[in-house]
């Protein structure tokens, strides 16, 4: 049966906005004048430093620099991404209750910045086992949740690829999350192309890419959906293995990119890439022109 539940507003159907993941060296201002040199229409952003527990406020200079450069630039959509320490389904009392407290500051910034979506993956149950995993993982939403009544920054779980005790790589198990969750209505869901595809989900043929979205809609709700991650696979399909690769060098291939740019059903969504990239970025911006022509292209497979 499919879930009903609210979702985000779809803008125009104009077509897909692409982007990609900037660094925020120097401050998180900075981000949107790198993302317009590469003409993102979108960008993804850490609040902080992902390889660090600890991370100073922002200054109110560095706030209002940030929204300035988003007028000048005109990259509105901006979406943020977790630290990689943090694990909200750790069965680590200590550790568990560090990354929420981490996540609360990251929620946060998002809702110093504007920024609508906090993606983050679920959380690894470390050998506790898949439904202790998913119950210590709500429980942790709840927490952070109830530290942030009112906040407009939704968290947006991560589909993984399921590797060691990492959970979220079934649409079920996401589904239970939300079912375990309290304010359910204030989850979404980030969609990453090459995390779906080496869990199992194929997305290269017209039959398994409607096949992987009706399961999709199924366990979890496609209201759900806010935010796409495009990227290639390194690795074969149902590898279990998260290793990003360019767009059309990979196990996915073009086609996979294909059906998904030109379904109207997700235009107006946040889509980034996180494929690897040089200090030139020349890598995004052939990325992206490859992702724009693909947009409008014959999608009849």
């Amino acid at each position: 049966m499919t879930r009903s539940a609210p979702g985000p507003k779809r803008k125009s159907p104009r077509g897909p906005i692409l982007g990609a993941h900037m660094s925020i060296a120097g401050s998180v201002d900075k981000s949107l004048l790198l993302g317009k040199t590469v003409a993102c229409d979108a960008i993804q952003i850490f609040t902080k430093s992902s390889r660090q527990w600890a991370s100073k406020p922002y200054a109110k200079e560095e706030i209002e620099s940030y929204k300035y450069n988003q007028k000048e630039t005109g990259i509105t959509t901006v979406i943020a991404h977790d630290s990689y320490l943090l694990n909200l389904g750790s069965p680590d009392g200590d550790l568990r209750k560090r990354s929420v407290l981490a996540f609360i500051d990251e929620l946060e910034r998002c809702e110093m910045l504007g920024i609508s979506n906090l993606v983050a993956h679920p959380g690894s149950h470390l050998g506790a086992g898949e439904r202790e995993g998913i119950k210590t993982i709500a429980r942790s939403v709840d927490e952070v949740h109830k530290a942030c009544p009112g906040y407009n920054a939704k968290i947006t779980l991560e589909i993984t690829a399921g590797q060691g005790s990492n959970l979220g790589y079934r649409f079920e198990q996401i589904g239970r999350m939300f079912d375990a969750t309290k304010e359910s209505d204030r989850l979404r869901v980030c969609f990453d192309t090459e995390h779906a595809f080496a869990a199992g989900y194929d997305l290269r043929t017209r039959e398994g890419y409607e096949r992987t979205f009706a399961e999709f809609d199924d366990a979890i709700g496609l209201d759900r959906l806010a935010v796409f991650h495009l990227n290639d696979s390194k690795k074969e399909f149902n590898s279990r293995v998260d290793r990003h690769e360019h767009i059309g060098k990979g196990h996915i291939g073009l086609d996979g990119f294909r059906l998904l740019l030109n379904d109207k059903r997700f235009w107006g969504l946040p889509m980034c890439l996180e494929t690897p990239k040089g200090p030139d970025l020349r890598e995004d911006k052939e990325n992206l022109t490859l992702l724009r022509n693909l947009t409008g292209a014959s999608a009849n497979m």
